[in-house]
């Protein structure tokens, strides 16, 4: 495979739009509901399908009908899920996320099967032989901050890998546990908030700054509806957001580093890679789930190779 993500698979349930939840036994009609895969290695994989990459994922979901479902659709999609594994007894882990008219997403969450996935289910020979390997949620997949992943992600990378890291939540106990990551990727994509939690910074520039200097070749922090900054050893560049209605902004951050991988692999150098990255965001904000707006985003020009 061409691309190979490693880490959270979540399947979402989302509903929009939703101001309140219901008191009592009261039911509010809505738009749309949908169920999708989704999470920071699930929901990347899917995006790269759906553009035009070829992908395989890798990571630990249940032996439930919710892991059931999300192989399912992650393989019709186009994703190779032979890399997941299933765990006896454990719950695939979901989301519920009742979305506001604004697009923001509060969510009701089960991390499930995602914390035990460990250096030992993961296929080595694959995972050294793509082109491009995604981390996606390495603040919660705590069975790889292993020093045996480490040794893998360097052997990796020594044979021309490259290595990109994103992290799924906000929770500042969490952020410690990423930076024995740093010396072993190559780009880094957090949000403002997790950027700022994992350096101690005050300002998005100055947290871009403390990160790269511990190891990577680029820091990349999204800045929601202000962009996202590019900051690698020539220098710091911010890289506009594209003027769009927001529907919903799940899956935002994964669509961004699915299309900044794509760029890579394409050839494309860091800004190229982060405007795609920003195109491909953008068409996702535009509807309900991780994997909406891109039908026809190939076909009308905006591929990783346009």
């Amino acid at each position: 495979m061409t691309v190979v993500t490693v880490g959270v698979h979540i399947v979402d349930v989302l509903a929009r739009p939703v101001e309140s939840i219901p008191a009592g036994q009261d039911t509010h009609l809505l738009e749309q509901i949908r169920i999708t895969a989704a999470g920071a290695a699930a929901g990347t994989a899917v995006t790269l399908a759906k553009i035009g990459v070829p992908v395989a994922s890798m990571g630990a979901v249940g032996d439930d009908e919710l892991g059931d479902f999300l192989l399912m659709i992650m393989a019709r999609h186009g994703v190779d899920v032979s890399g997941l594994v299933r765990r006896q007894g454990e719950q695939t882990a979901a989301s519920i996320l009742p979305i506001r008219p604004d697009g923001g997403r509060p969510s009701f969450h089960v991390p499930g099967a995602n914390l035990g996935l460990a250096t030992a289910d993961l296929d080595a020979d694959r995972l050294t032989g793509a082109k491009v390997v995604h981390l996606g949620g390495m603040d919660v997949t705590w069975g790889l901050h292993d020093p045996a992943f480490f040794e893998l992600l360097d052997k990796a990378r020594e044979g021309g890998t490259t290595v990109t890291l994103d992290l799924l939540s906000n929770m500042p106990d969490l952020m410690p546990g990423v930076r024995a990551f740093l010396p072993h990727v190559d780009y880094l994509l957090p949000n403002e908030e997790q950027a700022l939690m994992l350096s101690g910074a005050a300002t998005p520039e100055e947290a871009a700054a403390a990160l790269l200097a511990e190891g990577p070749t680029g820091v990349i922090v999204t800045l929601g509806a202000a962009g996202s900054l590019v900051a690698t050893a020539d220098g710091v560049t911010r890289v506009p957001a594209l003027d769009v209605p927001v529907v919903d902004t799940t899956g935002c951050g994964d669509a961004y580093c699915a299309g900044f991988a794509a760029g890579l692999l394409h050839g494309r150098d860091v800004l190229g890679a982060a405007r795609l990255g920003t195109a491909v965001a953008a068409r996702v904000a535009g509807g309900l789930g991780s994997d909406a707006g891109l039908d026809g985003f190939v076909a009308a020009g905006h591929g990783p190779d346009a």
